[in-house]
């Protein structure tokens, strides 16, 4: 009997479709539903994905045509784009903040023959455009509620797609394993725009390759299988969430957890308890933030357990930074801080299970890192962007350096450029970016991808940010300023969500500021502060003082010349859907340079003598 020939897996729907039939009876995800978690199996997956495919297929879905999807991320989400990529399609994710003229723009540069969408909110949005999408064929609706009564020959629901494929499938036996057999490893799997603060966005093309290599290289960084807990709830259209979240878990079999909606992922992370969780730097700055608010409200004899655990803590994380032995004697007091005070603390966040904790995305404070460590958590900084498809550099198990991006992954090649600009090369670099060859060619030149990010390397092979090259601050006096080390310590204030520093060819550096509304409004309650809006209490003398007393700190780590003069607060209260933001909700410098230009000028008008 001839030996049946193994397929190399080396596309995303093999990938996918080798866990469905090596894993078929285990739980892939779950996501709430009437307040209950539900799983899905693989075998589930499998079904729904390939009748997605079919569906598609079924009315007349070519190989390599590009479908849309605008939704929350959702199981919906994962589910159409392992069903696309399945039948041989390019799949492109839209973030569901998006304005409708963002949305025609994104569908008629990726040329989408299909688009998915969330809801009637996100209908309206396609409605809106879809004459000025020739090439649109059918929108698809996932949740249905609100339209019952909608007569519209391009708009069908979910349901209606799967039921089509269903029929498909039974009279085409064979067609779903011949479409997932037909792309190759070098064929475009997904688009990921970047969002363009001037200019265009940028559609990155990632291939299959791309994405697999990058699996495999986070597999080597960061070991799971069916036994670990993940949590999804960052944006499926960004890289971080798509090839860290679901292909990952494709990959190696964890269990994704689709939180309700962004506001409850306090709760959803002490109810998953995740052994394994990916968060920005705005999410664990919460976290910590949190954790001081409370202590603020708690007892004497609470705040001095804290005090003293935590100060056990930071010795031994101290150790443990500095590779140096932790004594027999530090070791017995870690374990009864923990015991009586420091795993209460993880529990409170949800963290008690997590074998390690990276973060990502954007820079993030080393005291915030070395807060976590102080807990006992190994938390990981890993750097990479959409262009290199993820990760390529990320600290060690057992070996972090806060401050450091770590040493690069297995999968990629990163040095530093003559001018002091990363450079990455290998496997999981991007394929261009869509429509825009010129483009291409500044970023892509002689097979590295130039990163724009700005640093240095020390002897162990550590790398380290300090800024992207574009953001470098040239003070009117010629001095050089990396705003990003300033504004990552302004961020470790419990009541500074975010931070702009401002001094281009100025005198000296001042900054803008997005206080945390809650805990500022916390303060505000507890010292009987009188506001009635988000902006009077941004403009409350009170407040004012609490964000100078954050800068004074932060001042004074500082050479004089490196430090804030003045500061303003942004009066707007804002949100995922403002486009100050990015969607992993950082403000966007140059729109924020741009869009505050006269609150900015007030810190610099001369003051009357």
């Amino acid at each position: 009997m001839e030996k049946e020939k193994t397929v190399a897996i080396d596309t995303v729907p093999k990938m996918f479709w080798n866990g469905v039939k090596t894993r078929g009876p285990k739980t892939i995800f779950r996501q709430k539903n009437l307040g209950i978690w539900q799983a899905v199996t693989w075998t589930e997956l499998g079904r729904i994905a390939r009748e997605i495919g079919m569906g598609l297929v079924s009315l007349g879905y070519e190989p390599g045509e590009v479908v849309s999807i605008l939704s929350n991320t959702n199981k919906e989400w994962m589910c159409v784009d392992l069903g696309a990529l399945g039948a041989a399609g390019v799949v492109n994710g839209i973030y569901p903040t998006d304005a409708a003229s963002q949305v025609e723009y994104l569908l008629t540069d990726s040329a989408s023959v299909y688009a998915f969408v969330e809801d009637d909110e996100q209908l309206d949005k396609l409605l809106e455009v879809r004459a000025r999408a020739p090439k649109l064929r059918k929108i698809v609706v996932f949740d249905m509620e609100g339209l019952h009564d909608l007569s519209d020959p391009q708009v069908l629901s979910l349901e209606s797609l799967r039921a089509l494929g269903r029929e498909y499938d039974a009279a085409h036996p064979g067609e779903w394993e011949r479409r997932i057999g037909l792309r190759k490893a070098e064929d475009l799997a997904i688009l990921v725009y970047t969002s363009g603060t001037t200019g265009k966005p940028k559609g990155a093309m990632i291939s299959h390759a791309n994405i697999v290599l990058t699996c495999e290289g986070y597999q080597a960084g960061f070991p799971q299988d069916e036994n670990d807990e993940r949590m999804a709830f960052l944006p499926l259209c960004h890289i971080a969430e798509r090839v860290g979240g679901e292909y990952h878990a494709l990959y190696s079999g964890a269990v994704l957890n689709f939180v309700e909606n962004p506001d409850t992922v306090p709760e959803n992370v002490r109810e998953i308890s995740p052994t394994v969780f990916t968060a920005v730097p705005r999410v664990w700055e919460k976290f910590y933030s949190g954790v001081l608010i409370g202590l603020k409200e708690a007892g004497p004899l609470q705040q001095w357990a804290y005090k003293a655990a935590i100060g056990i803590g930071y010795r031994q994380a101290l150790l443990r930074e500095e590779r140096k032995p932790v004594s027999p004697g530090l070791q017995a007091a870690f374990w009864l801080a923990r015991l009586l005070v420091l795993n209460n603390v993880r529990k409170l966040i949800g963290v008690h299970r997590a074998k390690f904790l990276v973060t990502g995305a954007a820079p993030i404070s080393p005291d915030l890192v070395r807060w976590y460590m102080a807990l006992g958590l190994e938390m990981v900084e890993v750097w990479g962007q959409t262009e290199s498809c993820g990760a390529v550099t990320s600290n060690l198990g057992g070996a972090v350096k806060p401050g450091s991006i770590g040493p690069k992954m297995s999968h990629a090649e990163v040095k530093i450029s003559p001018e002091g600009e990363l450079l990455v090369r290998g496997g999981t670099v991007f394929m261009g970016y869509l429509n825009q060859p010129e483009k291409t060619a500044e970023t892509l030149k002689d097979g590295w991808l130039h990163t724009g990010d700005v640093g240095k390397v020390d002897a162990e092979g550590y790398f380290y940010i300090t800024d992207r090259m574009k953001d470098i601050i040239i003070t009117a006096g010629g001095k050089n300023i990396t705003p990003s080390e300033f504004e990552n310590q302004l961020k470790f204030s419990p009541y500074i969500t975010d931070a702009v520093l401002i001094g281009e060819k100025r005198p000296y550096l001042t900054s803008l500021i997005m206080i945390d509304h809650e805990n500022v409004e916390k303060f505000a309650q507890d010292n009987a502060i009188p506001f009635s809006n988000y902006m009077s209490l941004c403009r409350r003398p009170e407040v004012q003082e609490l964000i100078q007393s954050e800068i004074d700190r932060v001042n004074k780590a500082f050479a004089r010349v490196e430090q804030v003069k003045k500061f303003r607060l942004i009066e707007q209260k804002l949100g995922a859907e403002d486009e100050e933001l990015t969607p992993t909700m950082k403000l966007k410098r140059k729109l924020v340079n741009e869009k505050y230009k006269a609150l900015i000028d007030s810190m610099y008008v001369k003051e009357a003598a």
